[in-house]
C-alpha cells in the first residue's frame, strides 16, 4: 500500500462546505501538529513588539516572547535526531517558544526587555513553581521585572511534570492580551516501563503498527506523568487565547505617539484601557481557522509558528495538552469521542482509594479556565457505528475488501497491528451503510446516500463513507470520480480519513471578525493506518 505525505495548505476558499458538515468527513488536508518547541534547561527570551496576521487579513500590532539574539536553541521533537525542517525561533512569537524541560530540572530564563519604551517594564511568572533566584532587574508588584533595555533571570525547579503556562507578571490586563504568554511542558524524569516496552518506539501493539507503516515518532515522551496509566502514541498542545482589537489598535497608536521617549520621563507610558472587552479574534496557538490548520513554521505566519491540526490513527491513544491563556473561559468540543482529563497543572488525578488508578472524569466539552492547563487522552476507534467503517465486502475481488476482523477480548481486531483494517470494532465488521451503493460495496444498509458522482458538497468531500483511500475508490466504483474531475486537490487515491470539528461550543468563538466560520476552530484528521502522519511538516 501507499505512504503518503500531505502537502497541500488549506485556503479560505475551501471552508465554507466543510463548515457546513456537522461531524464526520472524508477531505484531504496537509498541515500537521505534534508539540513543537525548544529545549531547555536554559533559555535566553526576549520580549517585542511585531504584527501577527489574522484570516480576515488584518495585521493586529501584538508583543510576544521570543528567541534573543545570539541564543541558538535546539528544537523538539527531534525524530530520528534530526531537527524539523524549517523550525525557527523568531524574537517575537504568538504565543511564545514553548519551553520543553524534563522533571527536576533546574531551569534557567533569561529575559531581555525589548518592547517599546512606553511599554515600561515586564517580566514572566511560572505559577506552579517555586523560584530558587532571580538576578539582575528591578522589583515588581508579583515578580523581578526587566526594564526598557534590560535583563531578568530567574530560575526554578521543573517540580512536576505535565503542562503548564507562562506569562508577564506586569500590568497583566494589557501585557497577557498583547501576546506576552507561553507554554512549559514538564518531561516525566521516570517513564514507566510499560510505556517503553515498545516496537518502533511506540508503545504496544501501536507501535508494531506504526514500525510496519514507517512512521516516525514525534512524541516529546512516552508517558505524561511517571505513572502507568499515562503512556500515549501521539500528543498536541492547544493554546486558547483571544484579541480585542481595540486595544492592541490603542496601544499602538500610544506607543507610535510616544516615539522614542526617555524611560521614566514624564507622560513616557501607556494609558490602555483593557474593559470593556470585546475580543473579535479566537485563536488556537496564535492562529484562527483555517490558518491554524497550515504546517507549523509555515512562512505565512512568521510570528506565529505553532499550528493547530491533530491526526491520528483508529486506536491510538492521543494526549491532548490544552491551555487557557486569555480572559474568557473556553468551552471546547472534541467531536468523535469523549476526552478522559488525566491531570490538571502538574497534578495526575488519581484515586482516592487506589493509588494506581486514574480518576479524571470523562468530558464531552472539555472547559478552559483562564490560566489553567490540563491534559486528557482521546481516542476514535469506529466503536458503535453500527455500519463497516472500512468498506469491507466478501464477495469482492479486491483482498483489502475480504480483510477477516478477529475481535480480541474487547472486541477489536488488534491481532493483525499490519493490517489496514488494525483496530477495526468487529462487531460491526462487513455491515454496509448504503441500501443502494454506487461502487463494488456491499449493499442492503440502513442508509441511502446520494451517488457521489453526482451530488458532491464542495472540495473537501471525499465521496465515500469509507476509511482509506482504497475504500473510497471501491466505493465510487472502477470508473467515477469523486468529486468530479479538477474539483479536488488531492484526489480519493490518496487521502481519504474521517475529519472531526473540534471548535469552541462558545458559537460566537468559532467566527473570526463576526465572520463564519473562523476563530476557535480545528479538525481532528483519523487517518487510515496506510497513511504516514509525517508532523516534520
Amino acid at each position: 500500500m501507499r505512504a503518503t505525505k500531505m502537502k497541500k495548505a488549506i485556503s479560505i476558499s475551501k471552508l465554507l462546505p466543510l463548515a457546513m458538515m456537522a461531524l464526520a468527513m472524508l477531505f484531504a488536508t496537509t498541515a500537521y501538529g505534534a508539540a513543537p518547541g525548544i529545549t531547555g534547561p536554559t533559555f535566553n527570551l526576549t520580549a517585542q513588539a511585531a504584527y501577527i496576521s489574522q484570516p480576515d487579513g488584518a495585521a493586529v500590532y501584538s508583543w510576544g516572547y521570543g528567541c534573543a539574539v545570539g541564543f541558538t536553541p535546539t528544537f523538539a521533537p527531534r525524530p530520528g535526531g534530526a531537527d524539523l525542517p524549517n523550525a525557527n525561533c523568531p524574537a517575537m512569537q504568538v504565543p511564545g517558544p514553548t519551553l520543553i524541560v524534563t522533571e527536576n530540572q533546574l531551569v534557567t530564563v533569561t529575559l531581555t526587555n525589548n518592547l517599546p519604551t512606553s511599554a515600561g517594564n515586564t517580566s514572566i511568572l511560572f505559577p506552579g513553581f517555586q523560584l530558587q533566584a532571580f538576578t539582575d532587574g528591578t522589583p515588581g508588584l508579583l515578580t523581578q521585572e526587566a526594564a526598557n533595555g534590560q535583563t531578568v533571570t530567574y530560575k526554578f525547579i521543573a517540580s512536576t511534570p505535565g503542562t503548564h503556562s507562562y506569562y508577564s507578571g506586569t500590568q497583566g490586563d494589557l501585557q497577557i492580551e498583547m501576546g506576552l504568554y507561553g507554554a512549559i511542558i514538564v518531561l516525566p524524569a521516570n517513564v514507566p516501563g510499560n510505556c517503553k516496552a515498545n516496537t518502533g518506539n511506540f508503545a504496544g501493539m501501536n507501535g508494531v503498527a506504526e514500525a510496519h507503516w514507517g512512521e516516525k515518532d514525534f512524541r516529546l515522551s512516552q508517558s505524561a506523568y511517571d505513572h502507568s496509566k499515562t503512556c500515549y502514541d501521539r500528543e498536541y498542545l492547544f493554546q486558547f487565547s483571544e484579541i480585542d482589537p481595540n486595544i492592541h489598535s490603542q496601544a499602538q497608536a500610544q506607543v507610535e505617539a510616544n516615539g522614542s521617549c526617555a524611560p521614566g520621563a514624564l507622560g513616557c507610558s501607556l494609558n490602555v484601557p483593557t474593559e470593556p472587552y470585546h475580543p473579535a479574534y479566537f485563536l488556537i496557538n496564535g492562529r484562527s481557522m483555517p490558518d491554524d490548520m497550515d504546517p507549523n513554521y509555515a512562512t505565512a505566519y512568521p510570528h506565529q509558528p505553532y499550528n493547530g491540526n491533530p491526526h491520528m490513527h483508529p486506536g491510538e491513544q492521543v494526549l491532548v495538552r490544552v491551555i487557557g491563556q486569555g480572559r474568557w473561559q473556553h468551552p471546547f468540543h472534541e467531536h468523535g469521542n469523549h476526552v478522559r482529563i488525566l491531570g490538571r497543572d502538574g497534578n495526575l488525578i488519581l484515586s482516592q482509594t487506589d493509588a494506581n488508578s486514574l480518576a479524571g472524569p470523562l468530558l464531552f466539552t472539555t472547559t478552559t479556565t483562564p490560566g489553567m492547563a490540563f491534559e486528557g487522552i482521546f481516542y476514535w476507534t469506529g466503536r458503535g457505528l453500527n455500519w463497516d467503517a472500512y468498506g469491507h465486502n466478501l464477495s469482492s475481488k479486491d483482498p483489502n475488501a475480504t480483510l477477516p476482523c478477529t475481535p480480541d477480548a474487547n472486541g477489536y481486531n488488534t491481532g493483525a497491528p499490519t493490517a489496514i483494517n488494525y483496530y477495526e470494532w468487529c462487531q460491526d465488521h462487513n455491515k454496509p451503510v448504503q441500501a443502494t451503493p454506487t461502487g463494488d460495496v456491499a449493499a442492503g444498509g440502513p442508509a441511502t446516500l446520494p451517488n457521489p458522482n453526482i451530488l458532491t458538497n464542495g472540495a473537501w468531500y471525499g465521496g465515500s463513507p469509507y476509511l482509506g483511500p482504497d475504500a473510497t475508490v471501491r466505493a465510487t466504483g472502477p470508473t467515477g470520480t469523486t468529486p468530479p474531475s479538477g474539483t479536488i486537490a488531492n484526489p480519493p487515491t490518496t487521502e481519504a480519513g474521517f475529519a472531526f470539528m473540534w471548535h469552541s461550543h462558545n458559537e460566537r468563538e468559532i467566527t473570526t471578525n463576526n465572520a463564519f466560520p473562523g476563530g476557535m476552530l480545528m479538525m481532528m484528521l483519523v487517518d487510515s493506518r496506510e497513511f504516514v502522519i509525517d508532523e516534520s511538516n
